[in-house]
């Protein structure tokens, strides 16, 4: 018996002094572990910096009831405090009483949770107030009070813009992993919206797990994307285009408004009817291929004007029956046209499909393929440029004489056989419009990390010009005809500038559609003003079937007209500001800082000021009436300061030595500031400021 317990207590001495290191690791590996921080994903914004996609913070609430200021004095803290807390938790939460909430809190006291789930999913404002609570307001350490933060990505204008912003949402998928769902520019920008994860030690413990002070990286928060795209006329174009699907069924439409000399996306809208009749940004139609109708008669007619083989005063013979034999196919025109024989500039205003076909029967008959090259030169052979993601590519019928080419390239000249989306369309007219320069069609501006840009985008041309200006001019004085004569008049009576366009109608037959179900697809697109365009703009609806109105000219006309209107207003007819401006203050600014640091800039630049500070060691300085005033910024202990208005350097002196933590966003001065000045602290708090300027 001697012996053995000779070698067991040797054997422990052993294990002990020799082993003891390897054992403890062996441990501390089955109860720790390196766990993920997500970065903060930047936000999108406006190209006037309004925020259309953000991630906003949620707070996560546990208590450590095993926290050494809670068990210090035998729980003299927690038995001192538990009654207002649990009142105040009463009062603002309002699903408990106070008595359910000190029993509940009582308990988990009495088990030593390290990990009791107090709250889940409080907002930034929740959060605030709650930091106030007794007990909370005493610091980690004392109270316990564990915080986690998680984000929620939010649209702040909801319905506007929000197929193209996209979305970004995490769900778990059927192997059990987390997986993202990303749509728009949210899934074109991923990477770059979600920065770099950060990665914390956590001990794991009964009831959960806590974790490990000093053993963290922070994440590197995602870069901001700064947009094209503009909040009001996004707002216009989304409304015009949703009032007139309610008034007609339709199934879905779009619009997109591009700043003509720029390319710049400054708008665009997509609705989709849903089963109980409202509408939803439910798809990208802007970027949908499907057959055109007649505004592919653009193509048609810049061909045959570069080729020379027809002039827009040629004379076409278009019947009086609307319908023709032209080549191997017979052709009808959707209504009779005025006159039996009619201009080239005529059979494209009023839009005659035997017209057109037979001007590229003309120049294409002997070559298809020659009808292709023109396609591929204006571009609509291949996919969008944009800067999205998973662009649909255009399909094309066959241009070989062997399989169908002639009859292909016939039907093709007035909008089918063909399948483009309404961007590559609307980035043609809008190079018409340019005088026939193409611009690449783009929605971001830059991407800024900070405030600081990282990358900046500026206008591309794809094509710096697409055919010669002689064909150009034609072309637009062809498209002002079918506002003033043609197709369009009717929506565009009396309207007060000259705009031009051209309207389109395909019968569709896609999918599970057949042309038996009596569904069209109406569009009209164009640029204003006409003698000097400022915007481009499209607008395709995809009716009901059977509807009564299912004409360009009658549904998508007037969706154009009223967002060129409105437009022309707010941003073409500028006015003369010199007939109403003031004189400007110069000196019209805020800041703040050190009062003996201010005044001596103002000395040293023999800059004359009123002087309103009694002797406090800080001020903020404004203009009045042309006059810098310094003013007082009372600093009192344990009270949040206002630093807004001040620099950096001087925010930081004045609130570590308060005892505050500071974090901070961006570059410049101090414009906001996430604990409000005038608020109670606590030493150890941790303040947001944000600077930009």
């Amino acid at each position: 018996m001697a012996m053995l317990s000779v070698l067991i207590l040797g054997k422990a001495f052993y294990i002990q002094r020799f082993q003891g290191n390897y054992w403890k690791s062996m441990s501390d590996s089955m109860h720790q572990r390196i766990v993920e921080l997500d970065a903060d994903r930047g936000t999108i914004y406006s190209e006037d910096g309004q925020m259309l996609s953000t991630s906003l913070p949620q707070f996560d609430i546990y208590m450590d009831f095993m926290a050494d200021g809670l068990r210090d004095k035998n729980g003299k803290i927690f038995k001192e405090n538990i009654d207002s807390f649990s009142v105040a938790l009463a009062d603002f939460f309002g699903d408990r009483s106070s008595a359910q909430y000190k029993k509940e809190l009582q308990q988990a006291y009495k088990k030593k949770s390290r990990y009791f789930l107090l709250r889940k999913k409080l907002s930034f404002e929740q959060y605030k107030e709650f930091r106030t609570f007794p007990l909370v307001r005493l610091g980690k350490n004392k109270s316990g009070v564990i915080s986690e933060v998680n984000s929620k990505r939010l649209s702040p204008f909801g319905l506007l813009a929000n197929r193209t912003i996209g979305l970004s949402r995490e769900y778990v998928a059927s192997n059990g992993k987390a997986k993202k769902q990303n749509v728009g520019l949210e899934k074109t920008y991923d990477s770059l919206l979600s920065g770099q994860k950060g990665q914390r030690l956590v001990r794991f413990i009964a009831g959960g797990a806590v974790p490990v002070e000093g053993f963290q990286v922070e994440p590197e928060n995602g870069k901001d994307i700064f947009t094209t795209l503009d909040v009001n006329i996004q707002d216009i174009a989304e409304n015009a285009l949703l009032n007139m699907l309610v008034k007609s069924e339709s199934q879905y439409g779009t619009c997109i408004v591009m700043e003509t000399k720029t390319g710049k996306i400054k708008a665009m809208a997509n609705l989709g009817r849903r089963p109980d009749g409202s509408y939803w940004e439910d798809d990208n139609y802007a970027l949908r291929v499907t057959e055109p109708g007649s505004t592919i008669k653009l193509v048609t007619l810049l061909s045959v004007l570069d080729k020379g083989s027809s002039k827009l005063s040629d004379l076409v013979e278009v019947g009086s029956t609307g319908q023709m034999q032209v080549g191997p196919r017979i052709v009808n025109d959707a209504e009779r046209q005025p006159k039996p024989v009619e201009t080239v500039q005529e059979c494209f205003a009023h839009s005659s499909n035997v017209g057109m076909s037979k001007l590229a029967y003309k120049a294409f008959a002997n070559d298809p393929s020659e009808f292709k090259k023109y396609l591929h030169r204006f571009h609509m052979d291949v996919r969008s440029p944009i800067d999205l993601s998973n662009i649909p590519s255009p399909q094309l019928a066959s241009f070989d004489k062997k399989n169908g080419g002639l009859m292909n390239m016939i039907t093709m000249s007035f909008g089918y056989a063909i399948q483009v989306s309404p961007l590559q369309t609307l980035t043609l007219y809008n190079a018409i419009a340019n005088n026939g320069k193409m611009m690449k069609p783009y929605l971001v501006n830059s991407i800024q990390n900070n405030g600081v840009v990282v990358k900046q985008y500026s206008p591309d041309a794809l094509d710096e010009k697409i055919c010669s200006s002689s064909v150009i001019e034609q072309a637009r004085r062809s498209m002002e005809m079918v506002i003033t004569e043609g197709t369009g008049k009717p929506a565009f009576k009396d309207m007060p500038f000259a705009v031009a366009g051209k309207t389109g109608t395909a019968h569709v037959a896609d999918g599970n559609i057949k042309y038996y179900d009596m569904v069209y697809q109406a569009s009209f697109v164009g640029y204003f003003p006409a003698n000097d365009p400022q915007y481009s703009c499209i607008v395709v609806i995809r009716t009901k079937p059977h509807a009564a109105l299912h004409y360009g000219g009658q549904l998508s006309a007037p969706v154009f007209r009223e967002i060129a209107t409105k437009l022309y207003a707010m941003y073409v007819q500028k006015k003369d500001p010199s007939l109403y401006a003031v004189a400007k203050d110069s000196s019209a600014y805020f800041y703040a800082g050190n009062t003996n640091d201010v005044k001596n800039v103002y000395s040293t630049l023999n800059v004359s000021y009123t002087d309103s500070v009694s002797r406090d060691e800080w001020s903020h300085v404004y203009a009045s009436d042309f006059q810098p005033v310094i003013t007082s910024n009372k600093v009192k202990p344990q009270v949040m300061p206002n630093v807004r208005g001040m620099g950096l350097k001087d925010a930081l002196y004045l609130l570590e030595n308060m005892g505050i933590k500071v974090n901070v966003k961006g570059k410049g001065k101090i414009v906001a500031q996430s604990i409000t000045p005038g608020a109670s602290l606590v030493k150890g708090s941790t303040v947001m400021l944000e600077l930009a300027g």
